[in-house]
């Protein structure tokens, strides 16, 4: 009776010590529920020649702090640092906020002020960035057409040794923040940036300090090219436990147990919908640096069977991670697609699915 009093007390306070935290492992909710449909979709045979259909390696959803159900491909697993491809890039949005919050710059300021090769685009902001709306000229197909690609030379050929001198040296093709085109190379200015916004030798162990360390992460590679920068676009890995406290710190919209990691108008920035943007059918929609299931104009939700204020961190070959808030969820997928087999819609409806019929 006390204990029940005592947590009713300290929801209705907002007391953070009340809620679960990984500390620091992650509990686990023992409520029976039956993953069979979700699992059925998620974990189909693997056609291993052909790498088609649906391939996950990891599967972990979290519902207020605790782990509800969590599955595995070999050979991933629970200790398994995975690469997460392009959800380096909200996770770097992430990192940014936490800097952001100590001052060291604002959304408005000119990238070249952190940046100096960016003089010659003196009119990009931040924001801008963050919206992928810097307006270069970019290409990003990967395997659809390579000989053309930004992203592929920036990645593997002549950009490799120092990704953002070679992205601010592209041409521009739209004035800064009037539209999305989605950059890899923008998300690599932005490491570059946080980088002339430190202090010299403060850089390579900033991710950990301001953000990794604080949420209990331990599995965390992320890769720098030649120049010494983080590839915040692409190459960060970390187990699926561990990109789950990303989740859960944006889920309670910052907060970390008693701190508050990241401003709570970080978090809105991140989840506010950048208007510039075309809808295109079944693809979220780009916030700062986070994808959105918010609607633009005179267009349907990307995921109809997910609530409006839905919003993922989206990676190459199937990788993501979704924030639900009014349902305090946070799911971890991990995957190996080579093909559009996986729907992100699909594995959301059957997981609400399952929740709502929780004690029928």
């Amino acid at each position: 009776m006390m204990k029940a009093l005592l947590l009713t007390l300290a929801m209705v306070t907002g007391c953070a010590w009340a809620e679960d935290w990984p500390q620091p492992d992650w509990a686990t909710d023992n409520t029976p529920l039956d993953w069979q449909t979700v699992d059925a979709y998620a974990f189909p045979a693997r056609s291993t020649p052909e790498r088609s259909g649906i391939r996950t390696d990891a599967l972990l959803i979290i519902r207020d702090g605790r782990i509800l159900h969590e599955r595995y491909t070999a050979p991933t697993s629970a200790a398994t640092a995975h690469l997460t491809w392009s959800i380096s890039k909200s996770v770097l949005a992430t990192l940014l906020g936490v800097a952001h919050g100590e001052r060291r710059f604002q959304l408005e300021d000119p990238v070249s002020r952190f940046y100096p090769p960016m003089r010659g685009h003196p009119d990009v902001r931040m924001a801008d960035l963050l919206h992928w709306a810097s307006g270069l000229d970019w290409q990003e197909d990967y395997e659809y057409a390579p000989l053309k690609s930004s992203v592929v030379a920036m990645l593997y050929t002549r950009g490799r040794e120092d990704m953002a001198a070679y992205t601010a040296a592209r041409g521009t093709a739209a004035s800064p923040g009037q539209r999305f085109l989605y950059s890899s190379g923008d998300s690599n200015l932005l490491a570059a940036a946080l980088r002339g916004m430190l202090d010299a030798g403060q850089y390579a162990d900033y991710p950990w300090a301001a953000l990794f360390t604080p949420l209990g992460i331990d599995s965390a590679v992320w890769e720098r090219d030649r120049a010494g920068t983080y590839v915040g676009s692409s190459y960060l890995y970390l187990s699926a436990r561990d990109l789950a406290r990303v989740g859960l710190l944006m889920q309670r919209d910052g907060r970390w147990q008693g701190r508050q990691l990241l401003p709570k108008a970080w978090v809105a920035f991140n989840r506010t919908a950048f208007t510039q943007a075309q809808a295109l059918p079944g693809e979220a929609n780009p916030g700062g640096h986070w994808w959105l299931n918010q609607p633009l104009a005179n267009s349907p939700r990307p995921w109809p069977s997910a609530p409006a204020d839905t919003y993922a961190a989206l990676g190459h070959w199937g990788q993501a991670l979704y924030v639900l808030p009014r349902q305090k969820l946070v799911i971890v997928r991990y995957a190996d697609d080579r093909d559009g087999s996986y729907q992100h819609d699909e594995l959301l409806r059957r997981v609400l699915a399952v929740l709502a019929g929780e004690g029928a």
